[in-house]
């Protein structure tokens, strides 16, 4: 590629990202902000993980590890006990539900990755939160900055 192409191609990137516009160069992977196109998501399993739900608050896209950033919800790798359990996994089948609905909108959240590496991101349909749809259904409590009992 030419030189001058690629510093025309950064100065338009920073350009564009100044004015508040996501771009990535095609050297570079996507950010995991913006539309996602609508995919199946299942529960993961073993293997590949690409597009599938860990659990109600966290799930694979193209590969990459989305924390719902505006909720928790209850575990299903280790719950407290029963009811956690059970609620564990109706949150994380719904998620699977209302991700597989249609395509959604990944929006940054701050910080952008928590200490286990996942992006954090708030998940929106038409301008609406997953999230919050599941705070609703009785699935997740309002992210407080720390894990609320669910026993």
């Amino acid at each position: 590629m030419p030189l001058a192409f690629c510093v025309l191609a950064v100065v338009a990137t920073v350009a564009l990202r100044h004015a508040g516009i996501d771009v990535f160069l095609l050297d570079q992977p996507a950010p995991v902000a913006g539309s996602a196109t609508p995919q199946n998501f299942a529960l993961c399993g073993g293997g590949k993980r690409t597009n599938c739900v860990v659990d109600g608050d966290t799930f694979w896209l193209e590969g990459t590890k989305i924390r719902i950033a505006d909720i928790n919800t209850p575990e299903v790798g280790s719950p407290q006990c029963q009811a956690e359990a059970i609620l564990g996994r109706q949150a994380s089948q719904r998620l699977a539900e209302l991700l597989s609905g249609g395509a959604f909108d990944l929006r940054a959240a701050d910080p952008d990755e928590d200490q286990y590496g996942r992006k954090l991101r708030i998940v929106e349909r038409d301008g609406k939160s997953v999230g919050q749809i599941l705070v609703t259904e009785g699935l997740a409590h309002e992210w407080r900055g720390r894990r609320e009992s669910w026993c």
